[in-house]
């Protein structure tokens, strides 16, 4: 259970900052009623993982400063429809425009 509330924390903080919308760190992490070290090691392996995030000041909010997408779970690969394999993805990639 410690994976999905991770994941969910991910989610959660991955749609905040694409909306610009965290506020300060410590208003984020009231928020998301996590410490706020819990929240910078949560950034921090966001980071790891690719995702390019800094806090803007002038907006007083984390912000991705590329495009990025964040995917985890099972997805079906529609060349064969008739498998479902199992695609592990925790990593964020770049969109490119």
């Amino acid at each position: 259970m410690i994976v999905i509330k991770q994941v969910e924390l991910i989610k959660r903080l991955d749609q905040l900052i694409r909306l610009q919308a965290t506020g300060t760190p410590d208003k984020l992490a009231d928020r998301l009623q996590i410490s706020k070290p819990t929240l910078y090691r949560t950034l921090n392996m966001m980071k790891d993982f690719g995702a390019p995030i800094e806090y803007d000041p002038s907006l007083s909010s984390f912000v991705y400063i590329k495009n990025v997408d964040f995917k985890f779970g099972f997805y079906r690969d529609h060349k064969n429809k008739k498998q479902l394999h199992a695609k592990h993805v925790t990593a964020f990639s770049t969109i490119a425009k």
